[in-house]
């Protein structure tokens, strides 16, 4: 009867005192999870600073970004696979509403056309609301039609608009 009466009592002191620790261990930041590469800020710096960014843009552009690692994808995709620079990336990036798919439309289009017209490809994948429909749109007239690549935009652009109901509704060649 002592034995257990005692197992009772430190039971009850044992009990307030993990709760205790518990509650300090959620209420304080992890250093390890702060320090971590998971962390989205840090991977979103280093990706950008490899992109060639310079580093005064890198802090705005991280700190601002309700995504930073998928801002940083985006400028990352389109550096290593196009000859668009950093700097323009990261712009077009971050303008973007889907950056992954943004990333996508310019490096499909840029392969497509040898990157005669990188800036272009910025331009007209920002507008589209569906940039890879886009992009698959300019690939595909592209590779079944000898078209220019401007023209593929183009036409691409403003088909997707009367798709919308945004532009006009004749079918104009």
């Amino acid at each position: 009867m002592i034995k257990s009466h005692k197992l009772r009592i430190s039971g009850l002191i044992a009990a307030p005192t993990m709760v205790i620790a518990g509650l300090f261990t959620h209420i304080l930041p992890s250093q390890a999870v702060i320090d971590s590469y998971k962390n989205d800020h840090r991977t979103c710096a280093a990706q950008l600073l490899r992109s060639g960014v310079d580093a005064n843009a890198v802090s705005q552009a991280c700190a601002i970004a309700l995504r930073p690692r998928e801002l940083s994808g985006c400028v990352a995709k389109i550096t290593k696979n196009t000859e668009i620079a950093g700097p323009e990336a990261l712009a077009s990036c971050h303008k973007a509403r889907r950056q992954e798919d943004f990333a996508t439309c310019v490096v499909g289009i840029s392969k497509n056309t040898q990157q005669a017209i990188n800036q272009d490809t910025l331009n007209y994948c920002g507008r589209s609301l569906l940039p890879v429909t886009f992009a698959t749109c300019v690939v595909g007239l592209r590779k079944e039609i000898d078209l220019d690549p401007l023209k593929a935009l183009d036409t691409c652009i403003d088909a997707s608009d009367r798709a919308l109901g945004i532009g006009s509704s004749s079918m104009t060649p």
